[in-house]
């Protein structure tokens, strides 16, 4: 309680004592770089559609909200959306509602996920005597019908050296509402992450096991991968009834024991993130993919830029076939069949349109020929 403030520098002797980082307060972070390892935590970004999903389960991998992955199997299933319902500071929420109980037995499950690239994550030290903590930060809204104060899982995965590291969250029904979780992951001196592209630790929420996933013990030090471990100590199913529902957003993963402000980034910057994971254009009516030329009378090679370079080579998918026109030489002509993909990379890839009825070695232009038509490009991990 001193007050130094017209004490000399030179009468100041000895160490300072410790001070938590947990009591400072009203302390903002200036050129500290970017600090959230996830992408999309906001949940701002949508490139696959903001209207609902329904029926989502039975072996599925599915994306609404970029970059989380839901992954779904057994016979519970789900409505996943959008929501306009999120803690202040944020917009969006992303919605998992149960419309079918799951009952089977095996290996049902329904959890949450976002993986990140090894080469953002050397920071952390791992495999190292000086491997990093990381903190884990988001909201959550959720019923869980006949529970009270559901306790829910969460696990940080190492996928190169199959090891994990588990968290739970207990939710306070009697204050119901939007509920701030922070978990801590100590480092691991185990496994090193893989400097490359693909996939070096991911996080996971879990929703739902018929029972599979939690006959073990949560890992509270870093362990091999057992799966019986991945959802133990769970009492969170939101597979369990149809008036049950789990929210999340405000996503935080950083380095760590601590857990910051959420760092905010601009629509554009988390769009150009997300992109290089996954893109689509269209969805407007005369989008145009590129002018290419006619090979032969039902062939043109459009070639296509993508807007950021992509993680690897993607994989391509389109909307129905006749969404689409080629137009030159005077006239509109429907393309027909699948675009094939001529040369893809992560910068961009070569369209064979065809169509019938061209002219060879006339110029054309490739656009969609109404609001439905799409082309995507995933390279998500």
């Amino acid at each position: 309680d001193a007050d130094v403030a017209n004490v000399a520098a030179s009468k100041l002797t000895g160490a300072l004592p410790a001070i938590s980082g947990a009591s400072l307060t009203g302390v903002n972070a200036v050129n500290t770089g970017r600090k959230n390892m996830l992408y999309n935590g906001a949940m701002n970004v949508w490139q696959r559609g903001t209207t609902s999903l329904t029926g989502v389960g039975s072996s599925t991998e599915t994306y609404m909200a970029d970059r989380f992955k839901f992954t779904s199997s057994g016979d519970s299933r789900y409505t996943l959306s959008r929501e306009a319902d999120a803690p202040a500071g944020f917009k969006y929420s992303y919605k998992f509602d149960c419309t079918t109980v799951g009952t089977s037995t095996g290996t049902s499950r329904s959890y949450l996920e976002q993986g990140i690239e090894g080469q953002d994550l050397q920071h952390l030290q791992k495999g190292l005597a000086t491997a990093k903590p990381v903190t884990l930060s988001f909201w959550v809204k959720t019923v869980i019908t006949g529970v009270t104060d559901p306790v829910f899982r969460v696990n940080l995965q190492d996928a190169n050296n199959t090891r994990i590291l588990g968290g739970t969250y207990t939710y306070d029904t009697s204050t119901g509402g939007w509920q701030k979780f922070t978990i801590t992951f100590v480092g691991d001196t185990t496994g090193a992450i893989t400097d490359n592209a693909n996939k070096g630790m991911f996080v996971e929420w879990w929703l739902y096991d018929y029972g599979y996933y939690s006959g073990g013990s949560i890992p509270t030090s870093w362990e091999s991968q057992v799966d019986a471990d991945r959802n133990s100590n769970s009492t969170g199913n939101v597979a369990g009834n149809t008036s049950n529902y789990w929210q999340i957003a405000g996503v935080q993963l950083e380095l760590g024991s601590t857990a910051t402000d959420f760092e905010y980034r601009s629509y554009g910057e988390e769009l150009a993130l997300c992109q290089r994971y996954y893109t689509r254009i269209g969805e407007v009516a005369r989008t145009s993919y590129g002018t290419g030329a006619t090979h032969t009378t039902t062939a043109v090679y459009v070639p296509v830029r993508f807007p950021t370079t992509m993680r690897t080579n993607p994989s391509q998918t389109q909307s129905a076939t006749d969404d689409f026109w080629i137009t030159g030489d005077g006239a509109n002509q429907s393309s027909t069949g699948t675009h094939g993909t001529e040369g893809i990379n992560p910068n961009g890839v070569t369209l064979g349109v065809t169509g019938s009825g061209l002219t060879a070695g006339k110029a054309y232009w490739f656009n969609t020929a109404d609001s439905s038509g799409w082309i995507s490009w995933d390279a998500e991990l």
